[in-house]
């Protein structure tokens, strides 16, 4: 079919058509809004890198989950700061710390949200690795235990879901035999199945003051020029047991969604990491971008490559955009 027999703008002439034909979607139902809680009451504090996200204490991770719910998003995924940083993180597994308080307070007050836990050490250590350190050296099987200490004690607390986002090796299986043993059989983890070693973390490492006091993440997470590793770590977390396998993170990584895609029928998230928000976030700020625009472009790039789910902070942003037909 030549032209002018086929003419591909007939079904780009009105805003009409082109919905009609549009091959991907975005809808409310497929975002998960992360959260940062923190110790304290009252407490809802810009976090400068990333505008429009907060640090948020209990009572108001509680206000912000409400909304969550009136916007149609049905998970978030909490993370927490500590009151004290040490070298194994204990917080992290405290029934008294920040995310476990967060877990009851919100299972209590929005039932119908789907409460999501990071499970990892970082934002707990005084060295800011995801790891049991001994000299220099994240030690893998150490930290596996704390991993599992860590898991139980948010779904203690009422969570339905944990996501480890460590990268040691065997931390799927580890977490999934211990949940197992204790009576959560029901429990689905999320993987972060491949986690690479990303310059795009930088305002999240802000956020939970997280950044490394030594060395960097490289032993563990992911070599960004490495595709089909991706493949292979992601088959390891599904032959442990994960129930749902992310890319982390999404945009420069869309060709690994797509491989990932490729090799299994489980959901497949991807988070749009705080790097790629804070990037829209900044050049909207200088005029650069149309920050709406751009926003649903990654979301919907995102999407095309084969996420089911995509952890967004745009979320509720997106949701509002959505409801008024786009832009």
């Amino acid at each position: 079919m030549r032209f002018p027999t086929y003419r591909a703008r007939r079904l780009r002439e009105s805003t009409a058509l082109r919905r009609l034909v549009q091959e991907t979607r975005l809808a409310p139902s497929e975002f998960i809004l992360p959260l940062f809680v923190v110790p304290g009451h009252d407490i809802r504090q810009e976090i400068s890198s990333m505008p429009g996200q907060y640090h948020l204490s209990v009572d108001q991770t509680v206000e912000e989950a409400k909304s969550v719910v009136d916007h149609g998003i049905p998970a978030v995924l909490l993370f927490g700061l500590p009151e004290v940083k040490d070298p194994l993180g204990q917080e992290a597994y405290s029934p008294t710390g920040a995310v476990q308080q967060a877990v009851r307070a919100l299972k209590q007050a929005v039932p119908t949200l789907i409460v999501i836990t990071d499970v990892c050490l970082c934002e707990y250590t005084d060295h800011g690795h995801c790891g049991v350190v001994q000299g220099e050296h994240i030690v893998n099987d150490l930290t596996l235990e704390l991993l599992q200490r860590t898991a139980l004690s948010h779904v203690e607390a009422g969570a339905d879901m944990v996501a480890p986002s460590d990268m040691m090796d065997g931390r799927v299986g580890a977490i999934r035999a211990f949940l197992d043993d204790k009576g959560y059989h029901t429990t689905p983890i999320m993987a972060y199945a491949s986690k690479y070693a990303s310059s795009f973390y930088g305002p999240f490492r802000e956020a939970v003051q997280s950044a490394p006091q030594f060395g960097d993440r490289r032993s563990y997470q992911m070599d960004p020029a490495n595709a089909r590793e991706a493949v292979r770590e992601t088959q390891l977390d599904i032959e442990e047991g994960a129930d749902i396998v992310m890319v982390k993170p999404a945009l420069p990584y869309l060709d690994v969604i797509a491989r990932v895609r490729q090799i299994t029928d489980l959901p497949l998230a991807a988070y749009n990491v705080s790097g790629e928000y804070a990037m829209i976030k900044a050049a909207a700020r200088l005029g650069w971008l149309d920050e709406e625009r751009a926003m649903l472009e990654a979301l919907t790039s995102i999407k095309r490559a084969g996420a089911d789910i995509i952890i967004t902070y745009f979320a509720k942003d997106a949701v509002r955009l959505l409801a008024g037909g786009g832009v």
